[in-house]
């Protein structure tokens, strides 16, 4: 297969000493697994456990490198009203309580 029958995927994880990471791939339980055991990216290595805030699918490669590195310039506070955002919109519950 090549590049463009993938689905790829932009990520944002929040470390354990609360920073965020952000990255892409095209499996993100199987990237989410490498983190969180060791193998993944060296910034995530000594900051384990890592979880998922937020995620956004790509056409293709570029696209999400080009959103990658578009996340990674933007502010902290930027960044987290992104990550409360896509919770919001991916909430079901009238409460308001992300699933």
């Amino acid at each position: 297969m090549n590049n463009a029958e993938y689905l790829w995927f932009v990520y944002m994880l929040r470390c354990v000493d609360g920073s965020l990471y952000t990255g892409i791939t095209t499996d993100l339980q199987r990237r989410l697994d490498q983190h969180n055991q060791g193998t993944g990216a060296k910034y995530t290595r000594s900051r384990r456990p890592v979880s998922l805030l937020y995620s956004q699918s790509c056409c293709s490669q570029s696209e999400a490198l080009k959103r990658e590195h578009a996340i990674k310039r933007m502010s902290s506070k930027d960044k987290w009203t992104l990550i409360e955002q896509s919770n919001a919109s991916d909430s079901s519950d009238p409460s308001g309580a992300v699933k």
